[in-house]
């Protein structure tokens, strides 16, 4: 144990730099996934938009998201193509919260949205292949620290809007009253769940036409500043790596781990790239059909597991107001923000629970665990006390799933496919896909069938890894018959020469 633990704090010495960069960028990333849920109402008053329109913004940073994600692998090619890239797109995040407060349009807003959400897919993909390539079959533990920074810029970004969200209606009209605080509590908390719930809410009315009050721009301008020092961060990484144009003429530009990540020969040997140049026939061919079905089986797992992540903190809210429950708005308004902090404090205990555990045994206890709280969801539907413990223990139990299955598939693979670009792509595909499908049977079978969505799914994704442990096994079976078969084969031509 204590080996391990020396080996692991050398390992972490000898990447601290690469590695604190990459948790810094992720923190960027939920900082800017995080804000939107809460200043959508001052941003319509902003674009003097409705309601249907205003949440078109939520659609085209998810979409662009996906699309950045499965294009992240592009740059991977070198270490310097790496960190441009992530220089670039956290410089990106910082220059779209800088000129939000001046779209005055929900075109101008869509687009600057699907700017900053193409940036964040690029972040995903890229943080998580660096630090897997970095740490290989120790990733487990260092991927579970990335995705703990997702989860505090996530609770960074709603604190700093909050002191700057309109109490009243910020678009004044001469014609009518101002609406309720407890009104645009509940407008807010409903439309976390991307505008899916419209129908629901569309009794309150909301003006376009009229003076436009609020101070939403000074919390953007802040978290600005805030994400400023990640850009520089990596530029730090890249002067420190001899990578920038002032640097490069000088002698060891390089260290050996970097040199190696930006040779042809070592990049020969990783498939890694965009969704698309993984289905490349010349890097395919030979490989058994359990590669592909292993690559299917942990995007499909992820696909289904951040869906559930995405539906369920989108929908809680309307579930908790609707009956049988009939919350209050201001105590439903709660849910959201105790799931993710559960998320958030799951992945640091993850952090110690992936160096105790290996990666299937902490993945299964995580699934049941998912099933069991959702199953137990459904007993006691009409408890809201139990709502509140069920949210806690739902977000500890799923916390882990997305590391540790990017870590052990890959490890499956032997770091040799495209595993990471497809799980990430997979997993922001079904956060979007899975969350409007569940928005629209609940709007067609009402609320208790967002519980029961969410606990068929939880089914299927533990099916889907028990599928996976026997392709696995049988992958394994493959790879050892072929090693052997090479051996054969080469063992004459040593006796001959």
């Amino acid at each position: 144990m204590k080996l391990l633990d020396e080996r692991l704090w050398s390992l972490f010495k000898r990447h601290w730099r690469q590695t604190l960069t990459y948790w810094s960028v992720f923190f960027s990333f939920g900082l800017c996934i995080a804000f939107l849920g809460p200043t959508i109402l001052d941003l319509r008053c902003q674009t003097q938009s409705t309601l249907q329109q205003i949440t078109l913004v939520f659609f085209s940073q998810q979409f662009f998201l996906m699309v950045g994600s499965s294009m992240g692998g592009l740059f991977r090619k070198t270490l310097l193509s790496s960190l441009s890239a992530l220089f670039s797109c956290t410089l990106i995040i910082s220059i779209v919260f800088a000129i939000i407060p001046l779209c005055h349009h929900v075109v101008l807003l869509s687009i600057a949205m699907a700017i900053a959400g193409k940036a964040m897919g690029v972040i995903d993909t890229i943080a998580n292949l660096q630090l897997v390539k970095l740490y290989q079959k120790d990733s487990a533990i260092f991927l579970q620290a990335l995705h703990f920074f997702i989860g505090l810029g996530a609770l960074v970004s709603p604190l700093v809007a909050d002191p700057f969200l309109a109490e009243g209606s910020c678009v004044l009209s001469a014609n009518s009253s101002a609406n309720s605080t407890s009104d645009l509590e509940h407008l807010r908390s409903s439309l976390v769940g991307q505008g899916a719930t419209l129908h629901n809410i569309s009794q309150y009315p909301l003006h376009i036409e009229g003076v436009v009050i609020t101070r939403v721009s000074y919390a953007f301008w802040i978290m600005a500043l805030i994400n400023l020092p990640v850009p520089a961060a990596v530029l730090a990484l890249m002067y420190y790596e001899r990578l920038l144009p002032c640097c490069r003429n000088s002698h060891g530009l390089l260290d050996r781990d970097s040199l190696s990540s930006m040779s042809p020969a070592a990049d020969s040997g990783q498939g890694h790239g965009s969704v698309f140049g993984c289905c490349n026939p010349a890097k395919l061919r030979g490989r058994p059909a359990t590669f592909f079905i292993l690559h299917a089986l942990g995007g499909a797992i992820l696909f289904i597991t951040d869906g559930i992540i995405g539906s369920y903190a989108g929908f809680v809210y309307t579930y908790a107001v609707s009956p049988p429950l009939l919350m209050g708005h201001k105590a439903a308004g709660y849910l959201d923000s105790i799931f993710w902090a559960s998320i958030t404090a799951g992945r640091l205990a993850s952090i110690y629970l992936s160096y105790r555990y290996t990666a299937p045994r902490l993945l299964s206890f995580s699934l049941v665990g998912v099933i069991l709280v959702q199953c137990l969801l459904m007993i006691f539907y009409t408890s809201t006390v139990f709502l509140f413990i069920g949210t806690c223990m739902l977000g500890l139990c799923i916390s882990s799933v997305f590391p540790s299955m990017l870590a052990y598939t890959e490890d499956i693979l032997d770091y040799k496919g495209c595993a990471t670009t497809v799980l990430v792509t997979s997993a922001s595909t079904g956060e979007m896909i899975l969350q409007l499908l569940v928005g629209l049977v609940i709007h067609s079978q009402g609320s208790y069938a967002f519980l029961l969505s969410c606990t068929i799914s939880s089914f299927i994704g533990f099916c889907l890894f028990l599928l996976l442990l026997y392709v696995q096994h049988i992958h394994r079976s493959c790879s050892s018959d072929s090693s052997e078969n090479t051996d054969m084969k080469e063992k004459p031509k040593t006796g001959s020469s």
